[in-house]
């Protein structure tokens, strides 16, 4: 597993006071870490990927930072569907529904989808989404 995180202050965090509370998980052998742009690590994988988790901003309308909508535009799609395997699949967390950024997965070669899940694993509250492009399953050609 590979986690790409842009700023240090948020893996001292994880190895920090957070590592306690889930499990340590930065401590996994199965894990590589690499601070940097996670943009870089998509692009650099090349079919090396069965997933790919976004949880960069709130959502596909890049407000974090304008500079992170290159990731969910047909440049960064494509980079993400040579990132992936076949049959693999790309999510990414929104705080509100986005049919806008289906229609972009579908057109970037996806099967795209979506689900609705709770931010606090119960039926009340407020809903979270997490948008779903499903790489065809046989093998790109170069």
């Amino acid at each position: 597993m590979t986690v790409a995180e842009l700023m240090p202050e948020i893996v001292a965090w994880n190895h920090g006071p957070l590592a306690l509370l889930a499990g340590h998980p930065l401590s996994d052998p199965r894990v590589v870490l690499t601070v940097g742009d996670v943009g870089e690590a998509i692009a650099a994988a090349d079919g090396a990927y069965d997933a790919i988790l976004l949880d960069v901003d709130n959502g596909p309308q890049a407000l974090s930072d304008r500079g992170n909508h290159r990731l969910y535009g047909p440049a960064g799609l494509a980079s993400a569907r040579r990132a992936l395997c076949p049959g693999g699949m790309l999510a990414v967390w929104s705080a509100d529904p986005a049919p806008d950024f289906e229609q972009t997965l579908a057109a970037a070669g996806f099967r795209a989808g979506s689900v609705e899940v709770s931010p606090r694993g119960t039926p009340d509250g407020p809903m979270h989404t997490i948008l779903l492009g499903i790489c065809p399953e046989i093998a790109r050609k170069p």
